[in-house]
């Protein structure tokens, strides 16, 4: 058994706390990392029981003091935490009241560690969130840096992994620029709904003081405070709705990283991943390992896995706060480090990608990725399509038996195919006048690459 119970909720215990329980139960191994928001929601809470005639003025700028040297310990890590005092909210309060004397008891006045943890999550995902936004757009820039630069590199496109038709480089960033648009999106709605404050609520009925919340709410940045006291203790579906954009965007990486992974193989061969962000083997020395990708790629996993951790966690739960709650944090922790640390590998990684363009070229050339122009080439001479694509496919068999790309084709050979095939046909087959072709909005020719980067750099440069 430990030799004490909490005190700031032990009055009606006549036994202390058994000692596992005590360490079971507790949260500020992991939790502390709030402590910034616990001090910054406790010194509005504090300003407001002063507004609302509850605190005297001194009794505020003492609280407002103490916290302050609080905050100075932890970051100096001269803070002594307590697993007896559960939380980092019992930990700072049991500070205050240490430092100031009876009026840090005052602190929790009109409001309950359920409001108060509620409020704390927010705060600390809202900050986190802000992160996140603003390493996607330096990821998104580095993308726009290269697909710039790219934008004449051609490549094979794929489908179903095999030669489809040819592509810039550049417009194949660009794709990944989108998906990180739409990724940025999700995160600022989630932001939005994050953003409202349970403080106030209490337990989860309210509270009897002439608290004001929407002065707090003003303190705190809040867009509003929540409607229902019953809901804005037990609500987490900011956080599962956090874990799921984070979901997606981990999703949108593994793609990158398996085509890097791809792209980097000696069967590929298409880019250069420089030595900083690859590591040996231990017995094979001329390996070169795509370690960054791979472990993107393998990270994904432990965020799918938190999203539904915090899924089963809510589910069935009835109102209001239950301590199932506290296992909230750890998966909704660990889900914003991973996703902050997989965002500043591929942000610092992608910029400094460099292409090898002639084997890349040399890919396109192979697997018939011109035969789509052949097609729309006999169509605007006037062939119904599915004929076109029937006299392509033969081509394409007679291709395949003398090892010829339909460009190393003789007009001859290609007219015995179509007497309508004539010289002008070379103009469409060449890999060049293949992407110059796709020559509209979101289509590959080398100009509209340029076009989208542009549109994409205003984007960014609107996002302040």
């Amino acid at each position: 058994m430990s030799d004490k119970t909490n005190q700031q909720w032990g009055g009606r215990f006549n036994e202390p706390t058994d000692a596992f329980v005590a360490r079971f139960t507790a949260s500020v191994e992991f939790d502390q990392r709030m402590y910034l928001q616990d001090i910054r929601g406790s010194i509005a809470h504090a300003k407001m029981l002063t507004k609302a005639g509850v605190l005297t003025e001194a009794e505020r700028d003492d609280i407002i003091r103490g916290l302050g040297e609080i905050r100075v310990e932890i970051e100096r890590g001269e803070f002594e935490w307590s697993v007896a005092l559960e939380d980092v909210h019992m930990n700072i309060e049991a500070a205050l009241t240490k430092k100031i004397g009876i009026t840090g008891k005052k602190l929790h006045t009109g409001r309950s560690r359920n409001d108060q943890v509620a409020t704390d999550i927010r705060l600390y995902l809202r900050d986190e969130i802000d992160l996140i936004l603003s390493e996607i757009t330096r990821l998104q820039q580095g993308m726009l840096s290269v697909a710039e630069r790219e934008a004449d590199t051609i490549m094979p496109g794929f489908t179903h992994l095999q030669t489809a038709q040819p592509v810039t480089f550049g417009h194949h960033l660009m794709a990944w620029f989108e998906m990180l648009s739409r990724d940025f999106s999700r995160f600022e709605d989630c932001r939005e709904r994050a953003n409202i404050m349970p403080l106030g609520a209490a337990a989860l009925a309210g509270t009897t003081y002439p608290i004001q919340r929407d002065f707090t709410c003003e303190l705190l940045e809040f867009n509003a405070p929540a409607e229902n006291s019953l809901d804005a203790v037990s609500d987490r579906d900011f956080a599962i709705e956090f874990c799921s954009a984070s979901s997606i965007l981990l999703m949108h990486l593994t793609r990158m990283s398996e085509e890097l992974v791809l792209w980097t193989s000696a069967q590929f061969d298409f880019i250069n991943l420089p030595d900083r962000f690859c590591t040996g083997s231990s017995i094979m020395p001329q390996k070169k390992n795509p370690d960054v990708p791979e472990l993107v790629r393998g990270k994904s996993g432990r965020v799918f896995g938190h999203l539904m951790s915090l899924l089963t966690l809510m589910k069935s739960q009835p109102l209001a706060y239950n301590k199932d709650n506290q296992e909230d944090k750890e998966p909704l922790f660990d889900a914003i480090d991973t996703v902050k640390g997989c965002l500043r590998a591929f942000a610092d990684m992608v910029p400094a990608l460099e292409a090898k363009e002639e084997n890349m070229r040399e890919a396109a050339l192979r697997g018939f990725s011109t035969a789509t122009d052949l097609a729309d080439y006999l169509v605007r001479k006037g062939m119904p399509f599915r004929d076109a694509h029937e006299v392509v496919g033969k081509s394409v068999a007679y291709g395949i038996e003398q090892s010829k790309d339909l460009g190393e084709m003789s007009l001859e050979e290609l007219v015995q195919f179509s007497d309508i095939i004539e010289q002008d046909v070379f103009d469409v087959l060449t890999l060049e006048g293949s992407v110059a072709a796709r020559d509209h909005i979101g289509g590959t020719a080398p100009n509209q690459v340029r076009a989208a980067v542009k549109r994409a750099q205003q984007k960014l440069d609107q996002r302040g």
